[in-house]
């Protein structure tokens, strides 16, 4: 309707002229519904109450006396109650745009203040507590001006002389060095990450070519035995063949001289031995034959002797019976030297060969030897085979002659 006004949500309605007051007010006003205003008698006004922000930029001097330039934000509005609504209707209902500028003077002069009494390490490390130092500060002036400050937001502090980079200067020093050793050790990290890479691939690399070769060297081996394996069958069977025929021309040799033994050595050595014994039975026969000489003729002159001796003794006594022996005896030589010389013109065969022919000897001398005692025993005298025995020529008590037997014809 033309005469009935609605506020809008973030709006005040100030009517003036009005005498019903609801506050202390000489304007009424109304938020949150409409009102019927009277034309001519009657003024009506919109106030905002919506949230407004206002930006500080100001040269400030800590208590060291160093110049930092801040740079804050503020947020406000125009209070929801009566009492703030006049306030700020009293003072910026005319002027509502200029509302951001006036609020941002009042809070600059708090803020060079709050900052006055910090150093610039305060103000680095505590900005809340500035930001709520500076608000506490205006907050009586916003209450008089009906603005209440919902936030306030120190965003930049500049250093024209260099106080704030040189503080943060070794600091700096320090997270730069930290981060290029932390880079160092992740570059060193990733190098040694590619350097595993780079080998692993290698690896796979060489066993990829290994087993390539293995393969490729498989069926080559496997092509060169099956190319190979008709020459190595005929091999085979050539050395075999060579290997019977071998076996076969050793069997032929050891036959050959099997027969050789049995046909020619055997008949050859029987042969040679033959003629060997023959040759020392002749040697041995001739031997034997020059002792039974040289024996005869000791034992005839013995004889002789003995025989005179006992002839003598005969002749003085005039024993018959000696001489008939002495007969005997001037016969014995002649028997000795004819038996020893049948002995040695006969052709004997000793068959036991030495012990044969010693027991021959032995028993000629043990004739002898038996005619001489009996004429030695007829004399009286003692007998010679006690006293002592016939040496043979060559020194022995028996006539000893070796004669290897004969075997065969």
């Amino acid at each position: 309707m033309l005469f009935w006004h609605v506020p809008a949500p973030n709006e005040a309605l100030l009517i003036s002229g009005s005498k019903r007051q609801a506050q202390d007010t000489q304007f009424r006003i109304v938020t949150g519904h409409g009102s019927f205003v009277m034309p001519v008698k009657q003024k009506a006004r919109m106030l905002s109450l919506a949230l407004r922000e206002a930006e500080i930029t100001e040269d400030c001097v800590t208590q060291q006396g160093i110049r930092l330039n801040v740079r804050a934000v503020t947020v406000f509005k125009v209070g929801d109650d009566s009492v703030s609504i006049a306030n700020a209707a009293r003072r910026f209902l005319a002027e509502q745009e200029k509302m951001e500028e006036l609020v941002g003077r009042i809070f600059a002069g708090h803020l060079r203040s709050i900052i006055g009494g910090l150093t610039v390490e305060q103000i680095i490390r505590e900005r809340d507590r500035v930001a709520q130092e500076v608000k506490e500060g205006s907050h009586s002036e916003m209450e008089k001006l009906g603005i209440v400050v919902d936030a306030l937001q120190i965003q930049e502090i500049g250093d024209t002389t260099g106080y704030i980079d040189n503080l943060a200067a070794p600091h700096a020093a320090a997270v730069a060095s930290r981060a290029r050793i932390a880079q160092a050790k992740a570059d060193q990290e990733a190098t040694e990450r590619e350097q595993e890479a780079a080998a692993l691939k290698a690896q796979y690399e060489r066993d990829t070519a290994i087993k390539r070769a293995g393969f490729v060297a498989e069926t080559e081996q496997a092509n060169a035995r099956s190319a190979q394996a008709g020459p190595l069958a005929e091999a085979r069977a050539s050395q075999e063949v060579v290997e019977q025929q071998t076996s076969l021309a050793q069997r032929h040799a050891d036959l050959a001289a099997r027969r050789l033994e049995a046909e020619i050595r055997r008949p050859a050595d029987a042969e040679a031995y033959r003629q060997r014994t023959l040759a020392e039975a002749a040697r041995d026969r001739v031997r034997f034959e020059a002792d039974a000489a040289a024996y005869a003729e000791r034992t005839t002159a013995e004889a002789w002797a003995v025989a005179a001796t006992a002839r003598a003794g005969a002749l003085r006594g005039g024993n018959q019976e000696l001489i008939a022996a002495n007969r005997v005896i001037e016969n014995l030589p002649s028997l000795v030297d004819a038996a020893a010389r049948g002995l040695s013109g006969s052709n004997l065969t000793v068959l036991n060969g030495t012990e044969g022919v010693n027991q021959l000897a032995a028993g000629l001398v043990g004739q002898g030897m038996a005619v001489l005692d009996a004429v030695r025993k007829s004399t009286g005298q003692q007998s010679t085979g006690q006293q002592r025995k016939a040496t043979a020529p060559n020194g022995d008590h028996t006539i000893r002659h070796t004669f290897r037997p004969v075997h065969g014809g």
